[in-house]
């Protein structure tokens, strides 16, 4: 009698709860964005891709809560985040120009499945795309690839508008080789000596510079609402079918 195949025992996620964060690092990441180093010592850690729901409350009781991407799969006991401010923001100014070490925050999570990648789960090629802000679970994901040693194919395409809007740039050189690919793409300007022209990505770019439907790849775009939408629709009219394409988006925060 033959043996029956066996099923993986599915895998277990942390529940999401409410934690208490206390902040020990404050940097600049860009001119407008700020990395925040957390100290939780409940946080069961997280997965590449996740987030949390951040709440702040003010003297009076006033209640504010935003999502925000980790920016990296975190141990146990600590979360990165990384905010760009927006001018009209009610939340982000603070959080990238007021906050200090010892000050406290309430994070609610780890939160998100579907926008997840786990190191030995599929050799497909990954391809992730990114329009500024965006790339923080993308840099997750390339973290977490690189620190595994994971042989897995991948390719990260990120719009900038300029060199200084560059998230993880240290980071992000320092992963790239062999198994991981940089493309940037500069909108506004460009590094003196970049080979490419400036300006957006199109379909046309997207279509030379990401790995073709017919390799099947896993991808994951992140970005703003208009920059994701634009991205998708390109990938689907490539080929990629719309399942293999997983999105992420940002508005006003």
């Amino acid at each position: 009698m033959s043996a029956r195949p066996v099923t993986p025992a599915p895998r277990s996620r942390p529940r999401p709860a409410w934690h208490v964060a206390t902040v020990v690092e404050t940097r600049h990441e860009t001119p407008t964005a700020a990395r925040l180093v957390l100290d939780v010592p409940t946080w069961p850690g997280s997965e590449a891709g996740s987030h949390v729901d951040l709440r702040l409350t003010a003297p009076d009781g006033y209640q504010a809560s935003r999502s925000y991407s980790i920016a990296s799969s975190t141990p146990a006991g600590q979360v990165v985040l990384v905010v760009d401010e927006l001018p009209d923001g009610e939340v982000s100014p603070f959080l990238v120009r007021e906050i200090r070490p010892g000050d406290h925050l309430e994070l609610h999570g780890p939160l998100g499945a579907f926008f997840v990648w786990r190191p030995g789960e599929s050799k497909r090629p990954v391809q992730l795309v990114a329009g500024g802000s965006g790339v923080v679970p993308l840099y997750a994901m390339a973290a977490a690839h690189g620190a595994a040693a994971d042989t897995t194919r991948f390719q990260l395409l990120y719009s900038v508008r300029t060199p200084a809007d560059i998230f993880f740039a240290d980071e992000l050189a320092a992963l790239a080789g062999p198994a991981f690919g940089l493309d940037l793409v500069y909108t506004r300007e460009a590094p003196d000596g970049w080979p490419d022209a400036v300006g957006r990505v199109t379909r046309e770019s997207l279509a030379a510079r990401t790995v073709p439907a017919a390799q099947r790849p896993r991808i994951y775009v992140c970005g703003s609402t208009g920059f994701v939408e634009a991205v998708a629709g390109w990938l689907q009219e490539l080929g990629h079918p719309a399942t293999d394409i997983h999105t992420e988006r940002f508005g006003g925060i």
